[in-house]
């Protein structure tokens, strides 16, 4: 497994979203590769430039995950790291 590797090898591990999941209005429930699980609410992101996009709520619904994070239309992505610091943890 890549990631026990990464550990192995004294390597840093790439952070990568593996699951993302609708919760309502604009949160989406993210799980990491390093096991933490959190709760993003996009709306504060979605104030500015092409990021208003993701005010649609049927847009926001539309999401996919690419190889490393949260993906809209090939348009909008935010880096797993700065969704990490934008996120409240989930108890689970």
């Amino acid at each position: 497994m890549l990631t026990d590797y990464a550990r192995d090898m004294d390597t840093p591990l790439i952070l990568k979203i593996t699951e993302a999941t609708f919760v309502g209005d604009y949160v989406l429930r993210l799980v990491f590769n390093n096991g933490e699980v959190r709760l993003c609410d996009f709306l504060p992101l979605a104030q500015k430039g092409i990021c208003t996009k993701l005010q649609d709520k049927k847009y926001f619904r539309n999401f996919r995950l690419d190889p490393f994070t949260v993906d809209w239309n090939n348009e909008i992505g935010f880096a797993p790291e700065f969704l990490l610091q934008h996120s409240q943890s989930v108890e689970e």
